[in-house]
């Protein structure tokens, strides 16, 4: 099969998993995208970076009878919110390669963990535990029932492309993750792991033999950890920064119904906050608080928003760079 062949291949059985938990898929010139929430559209492969034209995310908007849509664009877009990929590319991946603490880190993980592929039946049953324990961690809610959670793992049979992963302590699983194979691109999609084992480092662990194994698979360049996330606290991407990724720039492109785009504006994004304060953690109210941060943010020129954490500091000056050069 050919590189183009290849990827559609890759793709339509990503959007296949989609369909089987009940997510409408619709393919456009540019990307593919699904409906991530309610008349809500979210653009995948998640790694791709897309030039849409306004008649295309019209005719979606339109055609889809959708609220709003979600895509990330090159920097020298001149509209999105400023944002990045937590990816790694490196041409391989090693402990050296790591500071002295993640290092020490991954190291004592693996002493106390084995790190191996699991069963998607076993990621199904035992994953939502580690799932809602994270989410609460993290001031969240899980965001989808036991029995989704049961459903998506499951929805990846005989499917190519995906693999669960698992860190084990004394056979119980400690730390998950679901990843996809996506062309060159290895997709983490979802890591949790149960807090009573932090202190054995698994997370570390996991990250530090799922991304070494990936990318020195033949045809793999690089490894994606996420998107900047809409309503994620920061110290979820430190983590990802410390086990060796880095902050790819972006800006994130929040569209609404051309109908629709009026109401979405300061005084509506103060209510939804107010919402939100009321109920912390809620999973829909703190989703659409970010779609309209990120759609009434990426308004702005660059240089007059404000740049996330990852975007800053000593470690991001190539970064810096390229939005500099697409404010000119």
């Amino acid at each position: 099969m050919n590189t183009q062949g290849r990827w559609v291949s890759d793709v339509e059985a990503f959007a296949e998993w989609l369909r089987r938990q009940g997510y409408r898929v619709v393919r456009t010139a540019s990307s593919w995208w699904y409906e991530h929430g309610p008349r809500v559209y979210q653009a995948f492969p998640f790694h791709w970076v897309i030039r849409p034209s306004e008649r295309e995310l019209a005719d979606l908007l339109i055609g889809q009878r959708a609220i709003g849509l979600r895509y990330s664009a090159p920097v020298d877009t001149p509209v999105g919110k400023v944002s990045y990929h937590s990816v790694y590319e490196g041409a391989d991946y090693a402990l050296d390669l790591l500071g002295p603490h993640a290092r020490r880190n991954v190291q004592h993980g693996l002493k106390c963990c084995v790190v191996e592929p699991i069963p998607f039946e076993r990621l199904a049953d035992e994953g939502w535990e580690l799932l809602a324990d994270t989410a609460e961690r993290q001031g969240r809610r899980a965001g989808v029932s036991r029995e989704a959670w049961r459903a998506r793992c499951l929805a990846t049979q005989g499917l190519p492309g995906f693999e669960a992963w698992g860190a084990l302590v004394g056979g119980k699983l400690a730390a998950a993750l679901l990843a996809f194979q996506m062309g060159d691109c290895y997709e983490l999609l979802y890591q949790q792991s149960l807090r009573q084992y932090l202190r054995d480092h698994v997370n570390n662990a996991l990250c530090f033999v799922v991304t070494q194994a990936a990318i020195r698979r033949p045809g793999v360049r690089s490894v994606l950890y996420g998107l900047g996330s809409l309503d994620a606290p920061a110290s979820v991407d430190e983590f990802k920064f410390r086990m060796g990724y880095v902050a790819k720039p972006v800006r994130q492109r929040v569209v609404f119904h051309p109908w629709l785009s009026p109401l979405f504006n300061r005084a509506s994004h103060a209510a939804v906050r107010a919402l939100l304060a009321r109920r912390p953690g809620h999973p829909t109210l703190a989703k659409a608080e970010g779609m309209i941060r990120f759609y009434l943010e990426g308004r702005r020129p660059v240089q007059e928003q404000e740049l996330p954490e990852p975007l800053q500091g000593p470690g991001a000056e190539a970064g810096n760079r390229l939005l500099m050069r697409a404010a000119r």
